[in-house]
């Protein structure tokens, strides 16, 4: 059977030591551990950790034991970001949240998972950005929290 591959956004990383989402963000490191599933990680993860505090640097440190798949950032994700952009499903604010998706759903990954549930994982933005993913020729992208994805807690 094929491993499942999930894309994790920074978020994801950052729960690991937040006491709210810890369970489950560490839950699914047990199961990246594990070989469960495959981590998926972008350049833009690694920026975006290189300004967060130790410990959840020393979090993505290790998640790298785990051998995950690294995507660079693509012109094509650029363009597949910028037209969620021009689509208002957000706004140029949270252009990188925009990145995430794009990323993920370029790369095909069977799920993506944040514990951003004002831009990400929610209900009306799953669908607008998988809209627009359907008009460019790719398929839709299952996006859940790590609660919903994890098969371990602590």
């Amino acid at each position: 059977m094929k491993i499942q591959r999930i894309y994790l956004d920074t978020s994801v990383i950052g729960g690991c030591n937040d006491i709210e989402f810890a369970t489950w963000s560490n839950g699914l490191m047990k199961d990246f551990k594990l070989k469960n599933y495959l981590p998926v990680l972008s350049q833009l993860t690694f920026d975006e950790i290189s300004k967060a505090p130790k410990p959840v640097q020393n979090t993505l440190t290790n998640l790298l034991d785990y051998e995950p798949e690294i995507l660079e950032i693509t012109e094509s994700a650029l363009d597949l970001s910028q037209q969620y952009l021009n689509r208002k499903i957000l706004t140029p604010k949270f252009r990188d949240d925009a990145l995430h998706i794009a990323l993920a759903s370029l790369a095909n990954v069977d799920v993506l998972v944040s514990w951003n549930f004002r831009h990400i994982v929610h209900y009306d933005k799953i669908r607008l950005f998988n809209a627009v993913n359907i008009e460019n020729g790719l398929k839709s992208i299952d996006i859940y929290s790590p609660r919903e994805v994890t098969n371990y807690e602590e």
